[in-house]
């Protein structure tokens, strides 16, 4: 155990003792949410996102060592262990390295090897490897002619055992070390066309080729893709001289008779058996890195987009654009509520502009709409340009936004969305989902696959376990960094928060249904399996607004409450003051003078805790996404057509991936900043610079009016 923290400390650049006491926790079943805020002292402020790299290894290396357990146990029932191997497997790194020293032991199908063993001859492989001239080896092979086991010649002896030792070389962990190690430092990925004369979108890799260890993961996941729908081929081109010279070098012992068989059979070892295996490893060792970052680069921008700002207080329509079947209407108020639906049908081919416009502009006047939330699918630019031109005509301000429907028609056709609106048409329910999103992001965004989300990079060509653990862990931390109001939050959101499975969500809704509101944190306790453990987890991210204590509004854990009502109390306030405007403000200025290392001391809390606790009491109920951008509002439109080059626009990050960003500026093909258009100096990542959501200035520097494309540099 000691191996894996030591190795895990150096890995993420922490101390040995932060990643014992996080081990601890976790195997304690603490969530990562719940230690990431509530266990500070413990961890030493490890972030959530440290914390997750650190279990994700953690439970990597402990199978690594359950792995080398089982490879030592496995080669000493064959009693074929040595101190060496023992060493060697122990001090492995990776399972490959592990995979590769059990190779030799491991049972294997029928190969010309085995074939050639079960005919005697592998005191002949023995004999040819030693290479010692103590007889002619046609004379020695002799000897193993054997027509029962069907060695019929001198010939046949010989090669049966050049079989045995071709598999032997290729077995060898060393070779194979050695062979990745060039191939990673000296290999090229080289890619054709499968067909030459077709248009795709693998175009620039019909003839192209790059460097193993400079091909970056968006490369990689796209020629993947290309090779999978057949337009491309592939090829892992290495050093072959250079590989054959270093195990001739380790195997050949002068000019003997039985070098020219050696070079042969190791040559027959390298095309035969390493390099498929070896090319094998190596892509299948690409893709898992590149998968590993199209994941964090999906993370990273799920996240943001979940903690999008919400625009609260605002009454909103939802407008699903569509051609033939209509765009589909719904008007949410400032809770959520839906208060009017409809079908209208201003695009083609009905192009009803005036039935449409009448039928709006009633219901904008009716429920006193804000804004209209457009999603940006099919009929978007039309849909657009209807609106920006309607909303002229509206007798208050109305201004519309362009909201991404990504996973809108998955969820309108899901269970859920048929339990939250039984009576409410398929369709409608994505006009609803649309609006929703504008009001608050992340509680209706949980109710969607996270891989339908639409921020990522190949999504759907990775590895769909390895995405779907991550994004939820991403999702968790997102909904725990809000918290959840108890009283109105759907079982989908509390789902998420940490401690609360998927049943003990439902049961609090129930709950909450039969009793009415909760008044209390603790009043969580009596909903069927939701026990003390679980409590303890969850407590802190639960919110109630209207509670008896104003504590439960903030994300003081009930663990600190005793403390936090002494903190105050020694300041000259009470915990009601929190609810006080007034008392509120001259509270804010005397825990800015606060002493807290002395406090600490005082209160038997810890440093980091209190420095929360502090920073809870001055903004009690705060939503820390009050802080981020808020989108973009838009009355009027801009067409792609208008576009010029030097022309400056403010946009909306829509997705950040390897190579840069694209950014939405009002016309309807989001615009392209390439990562050397990103910042004067040097960046490594995009997100360095921008996150999704972000509101930035852009310059436009190139326009391809046939292919519709904007490239755009933050360069000003």
């Amino acid at each position: 155990m000691e191996k894996i923290i030591n190795k895990i400390a150096e890995e993420l650049n922490i101390k040995p003792s932060q990643v014992d006491s996080t081990i601890k926790l976790i195997d304690e079943g603490n969530t990562i949410p719940f230690i990431a805020r509530y266990r500070k002292e413990v961890t030493g402020g490890l972030s959530d996102e440290v914390l997750r790299d650190l279990g994700e290894r953690l439970n990597y290396l402990r199978n690594l060592e359950t792995r080398k357990g089982e490879v030592i146990k496995s080669i000493d029932e064959q009693g074929k262990l040595t101190d060496e191997l023992t060493v060697a497997i122990a001090s492995a790194e990776t399972l490959a390295e592990v995979e590769d020293l059990y190779r030799p032991y491991k049972q294997k199908k029928k190969t010309r090897a085995t074939v050639a063993k079960a005919k005697g001859l592998e005191p002949l492989a023995d004999i040819i490897f030693a290479q010692e001239e103590k007889q002619d080896i046609l004379e020695i092979a002799k000897q193993f002619i054997n027509e029962e086991k069907e060695v019929n010649s001198v010939e046949e002896a010989i090669q049966g055992a050049l079989d045995i030792i071709a598999e032997n070389i290729s077995d060898n962990a060393q070779y194979r070390k050695y062979i990745k190690k060039v191939c990673y430092r000296e290999g090229t990925i080289t890619t054709k066309a499968s067909k030459p004369d077709e248009s795709s979108n693998y175009e620039m890799y019909y003839d192209f080729s790059e460097l193993v260890h400079k091909l970056p993961s968006h490369r990689i996941l796209a020629i993947n893709r290309g090779e999978t729908e057949e337009f491309l081929k592939v090829t892992l081109n290495k050093p072959v001289d250079k590989i054959l010279y270093y195990m001739q070098r380790d195997i050949i012992k002068g000019n003997t008779q039985f070098k020219e068989m050696l070079e042969n059979t190791i040559l027959d070892a390298f095309e035969r058996l390493i390099e498929p295996s070896i090319d094998r490893e190596i892509r299948s060792d690409l893709t898992e890195k590149a998968e590993e970052k199209a994941i964090k680069v999906f993370g990273q921008n799920a996240k943001q987009l979940l903690l999008g700002a919400p625009i609260k207080g605002k009454t909103v329509m939802g407008f699903d654009p569509a051609y033939r079947t209509g765009c589909k209407i719904a008007v949410i108020d400032e809770t959520g509520k839906v208060l009017d639906t409809a079908t209208v049908y201003p695009t083609a081919p009905q192009n009803d502009v005036e039935g449409s416009k009448k039928i709006l502009l009633n219901l904008i006047e009716k429920d006193n709409v804000n804004i209209i939330a457009i999603g940006n699918g099919t009929a978007s630019r039309e849909s657009e340009m209807f609106v920006s031109d309607m909303i002229k005509e509206a007798k208050h301000e109305v201004c519309y936004v362009i909201v991404s429907e990504a996973g809108a028609s998955v969820y309108s056709a899901s269970k859920l969305a048929t339990e939250e609106y039984p009576d409410i048409n398929v369709s409608i329910r994505g006009a609803i989902s649309i609006a929703r999103r504008l009001q608050d992001p992340l509680a209706e965004l949980v109710k969607i696959d996270p891989k339908a989300i639409g921020v990522g990079q190949y999504q759907h060509d990775v590895n769909q376990k390895k995405l779907s653990e991550s994004l939820t862990g991403v999702v968790e931390d997102s909904v725990n960094k809000v918290g959840v109001d108890v009283n109105t939050a759907t079982p989908s959101l509390l789902s998420y928060v940490s401690g609360i499975n998927k049943t003990i969500a439902k049961n609090i809704v129930k709950y909450r249904d039969e009793n009415g509101k909760l008044k209390e944190r603790k009043e969580l306790l009596k909903v069927p399996k939701l026990g003390k453990v679980a409590y303890e987890q969850c407590a802190g991210f639960i919110r109630i607004p209207d509670g008896k204590n104003p504590l439960e509004n903030t994300a003081v854990h009930p663990e600190s409450y005793e403390p936090t009502e002494k903190l105050l109390a020694k300041i000259g306030y009470e915990k009601n003051d929190l609810r006080d405007k007034e008392s509120l403000n001259s509270l804010r200025e005397k825990l800015k003078s606060l002493d807290v290392p002395v406090l600490a001391t005082e209160l038997n809390i810890g440093e980091m805790t209190l420095t929360d606790i502090i920073s809870e009491l001055s903004k009690p109920g705060r939503d820390p996404r009050e802080d981020t951008p808020k989108p973009v509002l838009r009355s009027d439109v801009l067409k792609f057509e208008d576009l010029t080059e030097g022309m400056v626009l403010t946009g909306t990050v829509r997705n950040v991936i390897d190579f840069g960003a694209f950014v939405d500026i009002g016309v309807k093909y989001d615009g392209l900043v390439h990562i050397s258009e990103m910042s004067n100096s040097y960046i490594k990542s995009p997100s360095e610079v921008v996150s999704v959501g972000d509101i930035v200035k852009v310059k436009v520097i190139k326009i391809d009016q046939e292919r519709k494309k904007v490239g755009l540099s933050m360069k000003l």
